[in-house]
């Protein structure tokens, strides 16, 4: 019995490791989408109410942007519970379905900030923003 016991201890160690390494991921993807999405919104700004998706595209950014602020609360609260400790087990369960709900949705809503923003978000210039040399 004790050198299962053991190696049970052990495996909750690396679990721990493991979940530390996937919240740290997790945690730079969301940053490098925070920035993507902050820059984006910056466009749309820059562009002016006079863009045919202004509204629509300020109002997706922005939802995103605070979706991905929840996303990443939820990530620290749940980098800081104990995986071991049984008892928190079950709300550490609730918390993590639902920071993997927020990201399904906000990828979804980046997919269509995309579609609308295709056209002006700089990565494919306009023929009104060429320039003649």
């Amino acid at each position: 019995g004790e050198a299962a016991h053991g190696q049970s201890d052990g495996d909750n160690i690396n679990i721990n490791h493991y979940a530390t390494k996937k919240s740290v991921a997790e945690s730079m993807l969301d940053m490098a989408l925070f920035m993507a999405n902050a820059t984006q919104l910056k466009a749309v700004l820059e562009q002016g109410p006079s863009f045919q998706y202004y509204a629509t595209l300020a109002s997706l950014i922005s939802i995103s942007l605070l979706l991905q602020i929840a996303i990443g609360i939820l990530l620290i609260i749940i980098a800081r519970l104990n995986l071991n400790d049984v008892a928190k087990q079950q709300r550490l369960d609730v918390l993590n379905n639902a920071a993997t709900a927020l990201v399904f949705i906000t990828v979804i809503l980046n997919i269509f900030i995309t579609a609308f923003g295709v056209q002006k978000t700089g990565l494919y210039p306009s023929v009104h923003s060429r320039r003649p040399y």
